[in-house]
């Protein structure tokens, strides 16, 4: 109970878990963004602001004692059906060799402009993974040197893991050579 009292008065929400060390780091270096904690499962994860991204993800990469340098993944998570506020996150899966540490970063972006900076010029290896993620669910990467269809014909007119895309299909198996 005193452990509960005690972190009220440190402003720590008592329902929430420690964060880890990267995540301190983190708050540290971006006292004035807004940076939650996420939920990923089997390493430490944070929700980031979607207009401070680049910075934020630069910081990763450059800072000594967190030395992110290797992105593993990039993904996309639609919430259709979840009634969340913002319908889909861009999820960045990092490693750091230095540390043998992984970590998670989560990116709100909205609907109605469904746009996020590119990483590329962060993890070169970015490239083919945003493509991907703007060919299944049409999020626009700004600033992507090439950002065009990977996986679906240029003239595909959806985003196949869109979760309001049709169970069975639209047809377009009829239009595909094989």
């Amino acid at each position: 109970m005193e452990n509960q009292e005690e972190r009220q008065t440190e402003g720590v929400d008592p329902q929430e878990p420690d964060q880890g060390e990267v995540t301190a780091r983190i708050r540290a270096r971006f006292v004035d963004a807004s940076v939650r904690r996420g939920n990923a499962v089997g390493c430490e994860s944070v929700i980031a602001e979607l207009d401070s991204l680049h910075p934020f993800m630069t910081f990763l990469r450059d800072d000594p004692e967190l030395a992110f340098d290797y992105l593993v993944d990039v993904t996309a998570v639609d919430r259709l059906k979840l009634d969340e506020a913002i319908r889909y996150a861009v999820v960045y899966q990092l490693y750091s060799y230095k540390f043998n540490r992984r970590f998670s970063v989560s990116v709100p972006v909205p609907e109605a402009d469904p746009r996020i900076e590119s990483v590329v010029s962060v993890w070169p290896g970015a490239n083919w993974l945003e493509r991907e993620v703007y060919d299944m669910y049409g999020i626009v990467f700004d600033g992507h040197p090439d950002l065009r269809r990977i996986l679906m014909p240029d003239d595909f007119g959806s985003h196949p893991l869109r979760k309001d895309y049709p169970l069975h299909g639209k047809g377009e198996r009829d239009n595909f050579v094989f």
